[in-house]
């Protein structure tokens, strides 16, 4: 019997969103980072800034799809037509596409602009990198800084695949994104198990490890390090801890509204505040202080 899902319903701003939740099941979560759904109703045209994270993403599509922008312009979909007549609060970025049904998008370093015409449901998946290479069975590197149409990575077996979007309820929809992603969760390459231990420590030093500390302790070259987290993150362990250094910044902004950049950046492990400054800007696409009020946005 299907975990039931529990509904939460609010309205921010303009939207009408609603949330589902379902507790994630234990063969998930060695791979899993989090999942949820959603349904977001609103009055005009959505655009949204994406921070670049550290999971890969997956979005099951139940609506209209959404339109992505990724920052290296490479979402490998086909971009339906747009209302011309509809406003709009920014210029269509390049290689704006969408997808049907969803898309993967791998690793970035740069933020994202999504765009939907007012509607949009679906289930993002927040996979770990090494979770992804089990479950795609392809190089990260091949995901990474661009987004590929959900069905081109889930072929139709016997022209037959359980879509989420024909599901009827969420507790369906959550049961139906389990299955699919437990397929192959189950068979990970033994190399990934290196690579996992590289990314806890990468994680537990707040991304100030450095490279070569991390192939020493594990009997590696620089070189073979970084061709495994190729394969099995999609880009290579300085950009990563590059990442990881950037999301603390990111969290800790959620919780200081008047932050000192110049305390953040000693305490976070950058040269110094101009350090930081050019990569918010690397990463965000923004100066540190429209990356503040973006946070506090996403934050609600």
């Amino acid at each position: 019997m299907a975990v039931e899902a529990s509904v939460t319903r609010l309205i921010q701003g303009s939207s009408q969103w609603e949330i589902a939740h379902r507790e994630l099941p234990m063969p998930l979560r060695p791979f899993v980072h989090s999942w949820i759904g959603y349904r977001e109703r609103a009055t005009s045209i959505r655009r949204r800034r994406e921070l670049p994270g550290l999971s890969v993403v997956v979005i099951f599509e139940f609506g209209p799809p959404l339109r992505v922008s990724a920052s290296g312009s490479n979402l490998v979909c086909t971009a339906p037509p747009r209302r011309s007549s509809e406003p709009s609060l920014l210029p269509p970025p390049r290689g704006y596409a969408g997808c049907h049904e969803g898309f993967v998008a791998g690793l970035d370093d740069g933020p994202a602009i999504t765009e939907h015409d007012g509607e949009q449901a679906g289930a993002p998946v927040n996979l770990s990198p090494p979770g992804a290479r089990a479950r795609f069975g392809l190089p990260l590197a091949q995901l990474s800084q661009q987004g590929v149409a959900l069905p081109d990575l889930l072929p139709r077996r016997r022209g037959v695949a359980e879509r989420p979007a024909e599901a009827a309820s969420w507790t369906e929809r959550f049961a139906v994104v389990e299955r699919i992603l437990c397929q192959r969760l189950a068979v990970a390459p033994a190399a990934a198990k290196p690579v996992a231990w590289a990314l806890d420590r990468i994680h537990h030093s707040d991304g100030r490890v450095r490279v070569e500390a991390l192939a020493s302790e594990l009997g590696y070259s620089r070189k073979h390090l970084g061709a495994l987290f190729h394969e099995h993150v999609g880009v290579s362990p300085k950009r990563y801890a590059r990442l990881v250094r950037f999301n603390r910044l990111i969290a800790r902004l959620g919780s200081e509204r008047e932050p000192s950049w110049s305390q953040l950046a000693a305490e976070l492990g950058y040269a110094d505040q101009a350090h930081l400054g050019r990569e918010v800007r690397r990463f965000a696409g923004v100066p540190p202080t429209e990356l503040l009020e973006l946070v506090a946005d996403l934050l609600g």
